[in-house]
């Protein structure tokens, strides 16, 4: 993302009020069917797992982790860098650099996945300019036999005017994409893809209040729980059984116990299985790989 020093400046200058990760604050929005709270926004023990000292490592803005292989992350640099991905262990070991044939870095933001195939979210636009923007799905490579990856292409546009995201969720039971958009006035709009069809839909708006943008999204693989972001908190909602993720993104979130502004500049968040702890990296040289986990209930 261009001028990310200025945006960290005035991030820190404003050292949101509430990073502490309390629920004050937080929007109303429209009360759905009772669901759980999740588990994410109690009590959390953080710890770090590892340091990720590779050279390839220069400004991770995704992250995901395997449904295969449950101790390996996947994650990408951001814009400027060559299309590829790295395999990761949470201790910081780099177990692969796949090299994502046929794909271009334009302004890579996020990184989903679902079953057996990974989704690149090559959507940021900081300008609002870009006519449109790609996801690529490559089948999960193996870890560490595979050294290039083939993908497919899927060329989206929004309705009406251009839009800056850095936020893919992936429905594992249809496969339909989810892109929740960047606005530092805390204003994020959904998206949806429809089948068959280039142009995007709007699905709502998640109001997170001044400040807030929405820098990554995860789903865990049980399809329950959602995170969202930004770059101090994480936002966590539980989804019933058979609901949309739009649907569930219109109930009031829960915010997770955490500071995240304190790791640095985080533009990466990856659920665990069961939606019971999240998995972050910072931008930058050697960054740390962090997991928080919500306390024995």
């Amino acid at each position: 993302m261009a001028g990310r020093g200025l945006v960290w400046a005035a991030l820190c200058a404003l050292a949101v009020a509430g990073c502490g990760g309390d629920d004050s604050g937080l929007p109303t929005a429209t009360v759905m069917a009772p669901v759980a709270q999740p588990a994410a926004c109690g009590t959390l023990r953080v710890r770090v797992t590892g340091r990720l000292r590779t050279p390839a490592a220069t400004e991770l803005s995704g992250l995901a982790l395997s449904r295969r292989q449950p101790r390996l992350l996947w994650t990408h640099n951001d814009s400027g860098s060559a299309a590829r991905i790295l395999a990761v262990t949470p201790d910081g070991t780099l177990l692969a650099d796949v090299s994502v044939t046929g794909a271009e870095n334009e302004d890579w933001e996020d990184i989903a996945i679902a079953g057996g195939t990974l989704y690149i979210a090559d959507i940021g636009d900081n300008r609002a300019r870009r006519p449109s923007i790609a996801v690529y799905r490559v089948a999960e490579p193996r870890v560490p036999a595979t050294a290039t990856a083939p993908v497919t292409r899927l060329s989206l546009r929004y309705p009406g005017k251009p839009r800056d995201a850095e936020a893919l969720l992936v429905d594992p039971a249809g496969g339909g994409l989810v892109i929740v958009t960047k606005s530092f006035s805390g204003n994020a709009g959904i998206y949806l893809t429809s089948r068959g069809a280039a142009t995007l839909r709007r699905a709502g708006t998640i109001a997170l209040g001044t400040g807030e943008a929405v820098t990554a999204a995860s789903l865990s693989a049980d399809g329950r729980t959602i995170a969202l972001r930004s770059y101090d908190r994480a936002y966590v909602w539980r989804r019933a059984r058979d609901e949309s993720i739009p649907a569930a993104l219109k109930r009031r979130p829960c915010s997770a116990r955490a500071n995240l502004l304190r790791e640095g500049q985080g533009e990466a968040i990856a659920l665990t299985a069961n939606g019971r702890a999240f998995y972050t990296v910072p931008e930058g040289r050697a960054p740390v790989i962090r997991r928080y986990q919500a306390a024995a209930q």
